[in-house]
C-alpha cells in the first residue's frame, strides 16, 4: 500500500515531521519531486536535521530511501548531506537514487541566479538553487540522467549539444562566460565515484515490494500553492507539487495509491513571492515568526524569513482537493497559545463579491480576506498527546478549521518532536 504525505498550502507545513512519523512503521520512503530548494526539519533521537533532498525516512534503519526520477539530484548537496548524518552519528541509511533521476548542474544554478538578476524587481524570490532551469532542461529533453554518467561518449555528445544551446543565453541575454563542454565533463566525473554506491533501478524495486506487499511513502516537498499547474502560476515552483505525480516521479501505479495525508499548519506561512491573502504585516507579524515551530519561521535552507499570516480556509480547503486528501494533519497548534484572539480566513472578496472557492491567479491578486475571529485559550499546549487534554478553546478551533475545509483532521501536532503528536478521531 502506498501513502503520499503532502502539503496543502506554499510548504513549510510540517511534513518532514509526518513524514519521519510515518516513515517508523513503512519499509519504502520516496522522495518524488523537487530538490535541494527547500528543506524539511526533523528532531529525532539523533538530534535536529534540516534534510534537503535525503526522504525523510533516513532515521530508521530498517527503511530503504528512494530518490525518484522527478527529483532534481544535486550530487555534492546530496553527498554533503549524507555527511551530515554521519557526522551526526546517525548510522548510514539504505539510500537508492534512481538510475533515471537527471542532475542538476551548476550552470542551471548560474542561469537561476542570472535571470532573477535579470529580473530585478519582478524576480520570483528564487532560492537561486537551479530548479527553474533544470525542469525546463528536463522537458526540453537536454538534461543529463543519473545513468549517462557512466557512459561518457553519450555525456560528452549530450553536452556538446547543450552548451551550444546554452551559450547563446550566456553571451547575447546574460552576457556572461561560455559554458566549457569539457569542463563540465570533468566536474560530471569528479560525482560519478561518489555517487555509484547509491545508484539503482528504483522503478522495478517498488514494484516488487508492491508486489510484497510492503508499505510504502511518498514524501512530497512544497505544497499545492506551489504546483506549476494548479497553484498561483507563475509564483509557483518547478515541479509538481501533488500526490498524483508519485505515479510519475516516484514510479507508482496510482492503483496503489490508498491514504493521502495531506499537511497544513494552524496558521499561515510561506517563502518566496506571490499572492498570500491571509498575510499579516509588522509587529504582529514579527511575534507570530518569532514563536513559530521549534526554530521561528525561518527557511530551512535559505534561513531567510517566512511570511507569515492567519489560517486560510479557502486556500487550504482548495489545497486539500487538489491533493485528494484522505485526511489531515494539522501543525503548530502549540505555537498559538500567547493569542487573545486568532482569526481565521473564511472568504476572499473579489470585485465586492466574497466566494470560499479559490479563484485563479489573475483574480487572486485582487482578493481581500473575509476573517472569522474565534478566543483563543492562552495556554502552553507544547507536548500534549491526549487530544481530551486540550483546552476547549484548542478543540473549538480544530473543530471550526475542519467544518470550513471539509476534510477530516485526524492528527493534531502539539511540538516539532516526533512524537509531539494527538490522534483525534
Amino acid at each position: 500500500m502506498v501513502k503520499a504525505i503532502v502539503g496543502a498550502n506554499w510548504g513549510d507545513e510540517g511534513k518532514g515531521k509526518i513524514t519521519d512519523l510515518f516513515a517508523e512503521k513503512s519499509d519504502v520512503v520516496i522522495r518524488f519531486q523537487g530538490g535541494a530548494n527547500a528543506g524539511h526539519t526533523i528532531i529525532c533521537d539523533y538530534g535536529k536535521f534540516a534534510l534537503h533532498q535525503l526522504p525523510s525516512g533516513v532515521f530508521y534503519p530498517h527503511t530503504t530511501n528512494i530518490i525518484g526520477n522527478g527529483v532534481a539530484l544535486n550530487v555534492p548537496a546530496f553527498l554533503k548531506e549524507l555527511k551530515t548524518l554521519e557526522d551526526g552519528g546517525v548510522p548510514a541509511p539504505h539510500v537508492i537514487v534512481d538510475q533515471r533521476t537527471q542532475l542538476l548542474m551548476s550552470y542551471h544554478i548560474l542561469l537561476d541566479t542570472y535571470e532573477e538578476e535579470r529580473l530585478a524587481g519582478k524576480a520570483f524570490g528564487s532560492t537561486k538553487s537551479g530548479i527553474a532551469p533544470f525542469y525546463s532542461d528536463k522537458y526540453a529533453k537536454i538534461g543529463i540522467q543519473v545513468a549517462d554518467l557512466y557512459d561518457e561518449a553519450r555525456l560528452k555528445e549530450q553536452l556538446e549539444h547543450i552548451c551550444t544551446l546554452k551559450n547563446v543565453l550566456m553571451e547575447h541575454l546574460y552576457h556572461k562566460p561560455l559554458l566549457d563542454p569539457n569542463a563540465l565533463f570533468e566536474e560530471l566525473m569528479g560525482y560519478r565515484d561518489g555517487l555509484k554506491p547509491y545508484v539503482g533501478d528504483a522503478v522495478t524495486y517498488v514494484h516488487q515490494a508492491l508486489a510484497e506487499g510492503k508499505e510504502i511513502l511518498l514524501e512530497g516537498q512544497l505544497g499545492s500553492m506551489k504546483d506549476p499547474n494548479l497553484g498561483i502560476c507563475p509564483m509557483t515552483t518547478s515541479s509538481h507539487t501533488l500526490a498524483g505525480f508519485g505515479t510519475v516521479g516516484g514510479a507508482v501505479p496510482p492503483t496503489a495509491i490508498r491514504d493521502v495525508v495531506v499537511v497544513t499548519k494552524a496558521y499561515s506561512s510561506s517563502v518566496g513571492a506571490g499572492a498570500f491573502v491571509s498575510e499579516i504585516f509588522g509587529e504582529e507579524a514579527e511575534e507570530m515568526r518569532r514563536r513559530g515551530g521549534d526554530a521561528g519561521e525561518y527557511g530551512a535552507t535559505t534561513g531567510r524569513p517566512r511570511r507569515v499570516g492567519w489560517f486560510d480556509a479557502v486556500a487550504t480547503k482548495y489545497g486539500c482537493m487538489v491533493q485528494g486528501a484522505t485526511q489531515v494533519v494539522l501543525t503548530a497548534i502549540d505555537c498559538l497559545g500567547y493569542l487573545d484572539e486568532i482569526k481565521v480566513c473564511t472568504g476572499y472578496e473579489i470585485d465586492g463579491k466574497v466566494t470560499t472557492d479559490f479563484p485563479v491567479p489573475a483574480l487572486l491578486e485582487k482578493a481581500k480576506p473575509v476573517y472569522e475571529t474565534l478566543p483563543g485559550w492562552k495556554c502552553d499546549m507544547r507536548g500534549i498527546t491526549d487530544y481530551s487534554q486540550f483546552p476547549q478553546a484548542a478543540k473549538d478551533y480544530v473543530d471550526f478549521l475542519e467544518r470550513h475545509i471539509g476534510y477530516p483532521i485526524s492528527i493534531v501536532s502539539t511540538g516539532p518532536k516526533r512524537h509531539e503528536i494527538a490522534l483525534r478521531k
